[in-house]
């Protein structure tokens, strides 16, 4: 839509007792004195129809505009084309100081929700206003602090979202893989009983003699003392397997492929079945076998239910221990398994890369008392930046440490203890160019519509909020972050 602008004052002349009394109204100069809202008569009043585009993001700012009715909404418009709502200004309020202030363009775009008259202000008479009237002044810095927070604000729950977002994504992942290989486990599990429970009647039926059972007994304990398969290289283990599927397929045995696996597992080879063989004449050695081969399946895959709720359990663990953490009164917080927490948060995304995790933890590292939170944000981002940066099959390194610096004069302890934490990756490094600005609000190196640019501005609030530092050196090959967190508060 176009803009429908017009201009009802060109030239400046003395306040009128109209726009005195609509001054006089306007909610951020309510305290003004009437002496200093004369300054303000020199104002362009102009007016806006609905959905007209006042200030455009980008565009160099020459206006600062104080809103008399109507509402104006800010909006920045993100590198996918997205539309990411900033804020609303209600009637009474002001805006365009910032950029003039800071002598920078436009963040994001203002445009008019509905009707909307203002009065503007170029550069000179702005720059008049903020020497010449103090009142004025205090007036217009305390409504951009006011609007300022408010941004901050819709910024960091934006950001809270994001890594909400993370957490659900690694989540559905996590849960999903021990979650289908214990349903996988259980209905081969089910299969197994099934096979046995007709070998078991089968053997019933041929009265076993006293030989028969005890090698079979034998070879039952051999395989129940394995409490967990054997830990062997490719090439052994399939030398092993294709070893002993060879002799048992000169026995006769059926299925001897896919009973050599299993059989293999537990270290059983030819010397160990060599009894069976003798006392289980024709198709009955084909049946010991594949009943003990149900039973070593069946222990390995009840092992393997065990380890997947056993997964699930760490992760509900590391849920708890990332969503509540910080939260409420002042608490320890242990560095070392707060990390943990996220790294298990994220682990899909690094196996999906196949990312080497390199953990160098301080065994013995004091824990954070802070009352602070946000603090798995601050390893959220960090490692979601390395995961995203490290090339197939790269690496992160992790590194833990305390650290001392002698306290201030005026401290009650002679030395300050912080705890350090290190992210380093291997992957192509931040360009020399954008070094400068990649704390600054919706910076991003990523492509569109993947990077938003909120994490590394985020990390550094919360880490100042804890008292601390954030750092980075980069390179083509090692990028490294280290944070410095104070122990204790002062």
């Amino acid at each position: 839509m176009t803009e429908s602008v017009q201009t009802v004052e060109s030239k400046p002349e003395p306040i009128s007792a109209a726009r005195l009394e609509r001054l006089r109204a306007v909610e951020i100069l309510a305290s003004v004195p009437e002496q200093e809202i004369h300054c303000l008569g020199d104002a362009r009043e102009v007016n806006f129809a609905a959905d007209d585009l006042i200030v455009h993001q980008g565009e160099v700012a020459h206006s600062f505009w104080i809103l008399l009715s109507g509402e104006v909404r800010l909006y920045q418009t993100m590198p996918d084309g997205r539309e990411m709502v900033m804020g609303v200004i209600p009637a009474g309020t002001a805006f365009g100081e910032l950029p003039l202030l800071s002598n920078t363009p436009y963040a994001g775009s203002a445009r008019a929700t509905e009707a909307c008259e203002l009065l503007q202000f170029d550069e000179q008479q702005f720059w008049n206003l903020m020497t010449s009237c103090p009142e004025v002044r205090k007036a217009i810095l305390g409504n951009m602090a006011h609007r300022f927070q408010k941004f901050q604000s819709v910024i960091v729950q934006q950001e809270k979202m994001a890594s909400l977002g993370t957490l659900a994504a690694g989540l559905m992942h996590e849960l999903n893989n021990p979650g289908a290989a214990a349903v996988r486990a259980a209905a081969q599990l089910r299969q197994n009983l099934l096979r046995m429970h007709k070998l078991t009647a089968k053997f019933s039926q041929a009265e076993l003699n006293h030989e028969q059972k005890r090698c079979m007994f034998e070879l039952q304990e051999y395989a129940l003392a394995k409490q967990k398969p054997l830990r062997m290289n490719s090439l052994e283990q399939s030398d092993a397997e294709e070893a002993l599927a060879e002799w048992m397929e000169n026995a006769n045995v059926e299925d001897a492929w896919k009973l050599a696996p299993a059989l293999v597992s537990v270290g059983i080879d030819s010397s160990e079945l060599e009894c069976a063989r003798s006392e289980f004449p024709g198709p009955f050695f084909s049946d010991a076998l594949s009943w003990l081969e149900a039973l070593v399946s069946s222990m390995q895959l009840v092992g393997t239910i065990e380890e997947s709720i056993g997964r699930v359990s760490d992760l509900v663990k590391a849920v708890k221990s990332y969503a509540y953490e910080g939260k409420g009164q002042k608490q320890s917080v242990d560095i070392n398994e707060s990390i943990h927490a996220t790294l298990v948060i994220l682990a899909h995304k690094m196996r999906e890369k196949q990312i080497t995790i390199e953990k160098d933890f301080a065994a013995s590292l004091a824990p954070l008392q802070s009352e602070c939170s946000g603090l798995n944000q601050i390893w959220t981002n960090i490692l979601d930046n390395a995961i995203d940066a490290v090339p197939q099959g790269g690496h992160i390194r992790l590194h833990t440490w305390e650290d001392e610096t002698p306290a201030p004069a005026k401290s009650a302890n002679p030395t300050r203890h912080y705890l350090c934490i290190s992210i380093a990756d291997d992957g192509p490094g931040i360009p020399l160019e954008s070094q400068p600005h990649i704390f600054d609000p919706f910076y991003t190196t990523k492509a569109v519509g993947v990077g938003t640019g909120l994490g590394l501005g985020i990390v550094q609030r919360i880490v100042e909020q804890y008292g601390g530092t954030v750092t980075f050196s980069s390179e083509p090959g090692n990028t490294e972050f280290r944070i410095r967190l104070p122990r204790e508060r002062d």
